[in-house]
């Protein structure tokens, strides 16, 4: 916002000035008239106000007393250690907050909610000395990821680990904090709490929505709305579930569109929203407008304002209207018109995490929300017709639809797939339960193996199957990667419904190419090419490393009794709980 600035005065021009030492008669005679008057008031003040003298008595005895108790406090005060005095001032700032005087506080307006913590979060260590030793790595992985941060980005959204400064995009506009809230419940989940408490001291006392900032409405949902809500389901602190609701406030006027689907981009403070300039004739897209619905029903719940729910079903009800191609959904649709965009499909970027909440809606509904269900699976089915295909040497891969022609290129984003997959098989037709499985596993192999075909054993940022070409990536700009997490995911929900051991190994081969290649002085860094001998890092320590990448690590090496238990909770787009 700009500042309002103090000026001189200056003389207006063509003006006559006159000197400030001369006056004319009739002006030193109102000055006089004024300066009389003054003297009146003040004596009369004295003589005529019923008890002067004990009024001033009065007045003169409670400043004494007020200051002899200020005395006793400062020196109480001093008396106690620092970090007794740090408790009492964060109890202050607590009581502040919870009173309603805090920056942004509704903890009034909110009902009241029964917290009942879920089980399974934490507490659950492997008897086996080596996966115990691994999750131990991992948690040191987290740890540096975290000390970092906080040592040389501490309030800003990430990390440059290289430079050792704070990193943003324009994602968050001046939003500031998402490794903060994006790693709650990953800090929490690792049994890090004073690392925790750190981070719920400055959400408390930082967080602010208030600003004239354009922001991306997914991003800041799925890092922000998404940290939040998982924060406070694991840890039963209200200051979570308050600015949860606070943010999605600040995001409802994103929905003010003919149609209801949302824009890409707000500005929090003018509620004036727009799209991306690249998209496809201003349109909306499906991997953001489709990825807001776990969040947003979850509001509702924890507000008791059926807003939040009544503008994602509605998001619904727009879908349901259109005629899909192929019983395919286009990455691309026009809120004003509600009408398709360009034809182009994909389970990887601009798609992907559409489907996924289809699936986790139902499954998060207790499995009620039958059009949930209904929806995803009917996808799923386009999705095998359509677009995954075999390649000449055996691998399965999910090629990307443009205006009825395939591209036989694969996105590592695309390779969240293989874990929803198998999280959905047993939900569908009984005789498809047993072909969604392998084709879950099939999908794995081939993402495993986009990675074991590079120097690094990371893998690109996409691969292509054409040209004798299979899980590889030919063009310069899709070979970097950036500590993603969609592969390392997949081998999690792998691992857990099969207990075959090569998704564990594969994990911890991707652990160890993390730490051989991306750990530098001061974090973790993603790498330009990973086809080359020595990295080129990016010097950007992402968010979702810590929120999502390691997190999945650490559940890739459970057994059955560690980590967080598939039928209790359920992980959204960013890994949250």
């Amino acid at each position: 916002m700009p500042v309002a600035s103090l000026l001189p005065f200056t003389a207006t021009p063509n003006r006559k000035s006159a000197s400030p030492t001369s006056f004319r008669l009739t002006e030193k005679f109102i000055l006089l008239l004024v300066f009389s008057g003054f003297i009146t008031l003040c004596f009369g003040a004295i003589f005529f106000l019923p008890d002067s003298s004990k009024l001033l008595s009065g007045i003169l005895a409670k400043i004494r007393k007020d200051h002899e108790k200020a005395l006793i406090e400062a020196k109480d005060t001093l008396q106690k250690r620092p970090n007794e005095i740090k408790q009492d001032i964060n109890s202050d700032k607590a009581k502040l907050v919870q009173n309603g005087q805090g920056k942004g506080a509704k903890a009034d307006s909110l009902p009241f909610v029964q917290y009942v913590r879920p089980p399974g979060a934490t507490g659950h260590e492997p008897a086996d000395p080596d996966v115990k030793a691994k999750r131990a790595k991992i948690k040191e992985m987290m740890q540096f990821s975290w000390d970092n941060y906080k040592r040389y980005a501490w309030g800003s959204n990430e990390l440059r680990p290289v430079s050792k400064q704070g990193h943003s995009s324009n994602l968050f506009g001046s939003l500031k904090g998402a490794t903060i809230v994006d790693a709650l419940d990953t800090l929490y989940i690792m049994e890090m709490y004073d690392e925790f408490e750190a981070a719920t001291e400055w959400v408390e006392m930082n967080l602010d929505f208030n600003m004239n900032a354009e922001i991306s409405v997914f991003e800041v949902n799925i890092r922000f709305v998404g940290g939040l809500l998982s924060a406070y389901y694991l840890s039963g602190k209200e200051v979570f579930r308050r600015k949860a609701v606070e943010l999605g406030e600040k995001l409802l006027p994103a929905f003010k569109t003919p149609t209801g689907i949302p824009w890409a981009l707000l500005n929090l403070k003018s509620g004036i929203g727009r799209n991306w300039p690249w998209a496809s004739g201003g349109s909306s897209i499906l991997a953001e407008y489709g990825t807001l619905h776990l969040e947003f029903m979850h509001l509702s719940e924890l507000s008791g304002r059926p807003v939040f729910a009544e503008k994602v079903m509605n998001i619904r009800k727009v879908l349901n209207r259109l005629d899909k191609p192929q019983g395919l959904y286009p990455n691309y649709l026009n809120p004003n018109s509600g009408q398709w965009g360009q034809h182009h499909v994909s389970v990887g970027g601009l798609g992907d995490s559409f489907y996924e909440y289809l699936l986790k809606a139902w499954l998060m509904s207790d499995k009620t929300d039958e059009e949930g269900k209904k929806l995803y699976y009917d996808a799923l089915q386009a999705i095998e017709k359509n677009l995954i295909r075999k390649s000449s040497g055996g691998l399965t891969y999910i090629a990307e639809w443009k205006g009825g022609l395939l591209e036989h290129k694969m996105g590592h984003l695309t390779c969240f797939a293989g874990g929803m997959i198998a999280l959905g098989a047993d939900g569908g037709p009984d005789d498809k339960t047993g072909h969604q499985m392998e084709l879950a596993a099939e999908i794995a192999r081939t993402c495993h193996e986009s990675y074991a075909r590079t120097s690094m054993k990371l893998g690109p940022e996409a691969f292509r199957f054409d040209g004798g070409v299979e899980a590889i990536a030919t063009r310069q700009n899709e070979k970097y990667f950036i500590l993603r997490p969609e592969v390392i995911e997949t081998y999690m929900y792998m691992w857990r419904f099969t207990h075959d051991p090569k998704y564990r190994q594969w994990g911890w081969e991707a652990v160890q190419a993390l730490e051989k290649y991306c750990r530098v002085e001061g974090g973790y860094s993603g790498v330009r090419d990973v086809y080359a001998n020595t990295p080129n890092h990016d010097d950007v320590q992402q968010s979702f490393y810590l929120a999502e990448t390691l997190k999945s690590e650490d559940h890739t090496l459970c057994r059955r009794r560690c980590g967080l238990s598939c039928q209790e909770w359920v992980i959204q787009c960013t890994c949250m709980i």
